[in-house]
């Protein structure tokens, strides 16, 4: 599933070539992905201007002169989901769902487990719709500070790992990342919560910084499905430490990096270095 890294570097790579763009159409071939696609989106669309790209959490966030008639495009990658650029003569491929017309280009989203959503929102206030407001803590943010975390733990008596991955708890920091900051940090994945110090949460905040920043600074992580908007991929997951590497030396120790389950989704850590 794209994270908070590989909608980063969309958002990042998407910008500066459709801001202040005019979107002349839009062409939409199914009828519903999560959500139903709303069924008037190319004619609320047709004739608004692109202002910028936002992102919260997972979702970019396309204002579409929100300040005046207009309002969000409220877009979400899905499992398996990506936007590309393509040229307005570019026929669509099975699994090309909707596409955003622009003057010199398409902007084409491409989903093939149909777990991805496009959404409208009129007006200004975005965050106040409801796929946003329960949002949690944006990890790249000033709010998001080892002292937060300790406070906000102290009767969470779960594991630290899947707390990590609960979008109502904090945003856009999935399997992978989540396992590689707390290798960083030193963190055992199997610790609950409130039995976390302060010092190691300081600690763990400022690995979940480091290993999202590396991670959007390496393009993302291209496991499955995700491209970027140029048709290009990520490279972070050939540097993971831990993350699918069961079975293997640690980098740091030469243990053997051990996999569990954890809510349904593989763990995978240095029992050696985490604790």
């Amino acid at each position: 599933m794209p994270e908070l890294p590989e909608v980063e570097v969309s958002r990042q790579g998407l910008l500066p070539l459709l801001r202040g763009q005019r979107i002349l159409g839009a062409v939409v071939r199914t009828p519903r992905l999560r959500h139903e696609i709303p069924p008037d989106l190319a004619s609320r669309l047709t004739g608004l201007r692109l202002d910028g790209i936002l992102r919260r959490g997972k979702y970019l966030l396309l204002d579409c002169e929100s300040s005046a008639r207009g309002g969000w495009i409220i877009l979400h990658l899905g499992m398996s989901g990506s936007l590309r650029l393509v040229p307005p003569e570019t026929p669509p491929r099975k699994h090309d769902h909707v596409d955003l017309v622009f003057g010199q280009s398409v902007l084409r989203l491409r989903d093939p487990r149909r777990f991805g959503a496009v959404l409208w929102h009129a007006g200004g206030d975005v965050e106040s719709h409801p796929l946003l407001a329960a949002l949690g803590v944006e990890p790249l943010s000033e709010g998001f500070s080892g002292d937060w975390l300790y406070a906000a733990t102290r009767r969470r008596r779960v594991a630290i790992k899947p707390l990590l991955m609960d979008s109502h708890f904090l945003v856009g920091v999935g399997n992978i990342y989540a396992a590689e900051s707390l290798f960083r940090a030193g963190i055992s994945p199997l610790r609950t919560a409130d039995r976390i110090s302060l010092a190691r949460y300081r600690r763990l905040v400022t690995a979940i910084r480091a290993t999202l920043e590396a991670a959007i600074a390496a393009g993302g992580s291209s496991v499955r499905d995700y491209v970027h908007s140029d048709g290009g991929a990520g490279c972070f997951q050939l540097s993971c430490a831990v993350y699918d590497r069961a079975g293997q030396p640690c980098p740091a120790c030469a243990g053997e990096v051990r996999t569990i389950r954890q809510s349904g989704r593989s763990t995978f850590y240095c029992p050696r270095c985490q604790r």
